[in-house]
């Protein structure tokens, strides 16, 4: 799909790039691609559960979710007052393959290793406590 030229001038604004910096951002195939597939992603929410919890100091309960636009923002008013920032160094990684897949036309739901947790081992390996999360991606609710 080509990209036409208003939507290069609307990212080159968004992402404040001058003149000089968007002839780079052009010159590169997979920014086309990937802007050719805004609209996939704008439509996908990524949500990644609690699907294991024991000993979590952030208080994180099974149930408990945390939601993303397609592009990987943290929805903040969907989600539970406080997130454990270790939790979400592996969520980072979920929310990364999702989106590849989102780019490469395959279903994101799809993936073989939907889960992973906080990098706390929790108390029988000398850590505190862990939370495990599992993705899942749905198309966009009116957020």
């Amino acid at each position: 799909m080509t990209i036409d030229d208003r939507m290069w001038k609307y990212f080159q604004k968004r992402l404040c790039f001058s003149d000089k910096e968007m002839v780079l951002f052009r010159e590169k195939p997979r920014n086309e691609d990937i802007l050719s597939k805004v609209s996939l992603l704008l439509k996908k929410t990524i949500i990644l559960e609690v699907v294991e919890s024991r000993g979590c100091n952030s208080q994180h309960k099974i149930g408990d979710r945390f939601y993303f636009d397609g592009a990987g923002n943290l929805l903040t008013d969907l989600c539970p007052k406080k997130i454990c920032a270790y939790s979400l160094s592996s969520a980072l990684m979920m929310i990364f393959a999702a989106n590849e897949m989102i780019y490469a036309g395959v279903d994101p739901n799809g993936i073989r290793f939907k889960r992973a947790g906080c990098f706390d081992v929790g108390l029988q390996c000398g850590g505190w406590g862990r939370i495990v999360l599992e993705l899942k991606v749905e198309e966009r609710l009116n957020i």
